[in-house]
């Protein structure tokens, strides 16, 4: 199994479990992804993004609502302002020991450790919307993301990511 660690530096030698701002009741941890879902981290550390994926007992209503007019089973939507900052990005994505993490969240790909962790590899990334288009996700753009949160909150979605919201644009 590959896992992968996202970041904006591009000379990590070693990963130190750290609280995650927005997991302030765990311990320290390193956090992985594996690759089914590393594309959900194709973007600027600091860019919000929701990601929603076709589910299983989806309502119809919901079917045409948030997948009316495309083909593909994953949609990823991020506020306009953040184009040129993704067309422009380079992340770097570090390889990591698999045998060194435990499942956290199966949904989202997630495992974590609580050891320190070496990285295998560090890889630049570039051109970040292709690698998106070219997984078959349909990338959308729109000037707010509060409306489409609330619509995904009260649905029948149920596989879902809303990454970085406190990043977004007022309304």
């Amino acid at each position: 199994m590959e896992l992968y660690h996202f970041s904006s530096e591009s000379n990590i030698d070693l990963f130190k479990p750290r609280v995650k701002h927005n997991r302030s009741d765990m311990p320290p941890v390193v956090w992985a992804i594996d690759k089914a879902h590393e594309f959900t981290f194709f973007f600027p550390r600091d860019c919000p993004r929701i990601v929603y994926t076709r589910s299983q007992g989806m309502a119809e209503e919901d079917e045409r609502r948030f997948f009316g007019g495309s083909n593909s089973n994953i949609i990823i939507t991020v506020e306009s302002h953040w184009f040129k900052a993704i067309k422009e990005a380079t992340i770097y994505r570090y390889t990591l020991p698999s045998k060194e993490f435990e499942l956290f969240d199966e949904t989202a790909g997630y495992y974590i450790s609580e050891q320190a962790v070496k990285p295998i590899e560090m890889q630049p990334m570039q051109n970040l919307m292709e690698r998106i288009l070219d997984l078959n996700i349909d990338l959308r753009f729109t000037p707010n993301l509060y409306p489409l949160r609330e619509a995904i909150l009260n649905s029948s979605i149920t596989d879902f990511g809303i990454h970085r919201f406190e990043n977004v644009r007022a309304t």
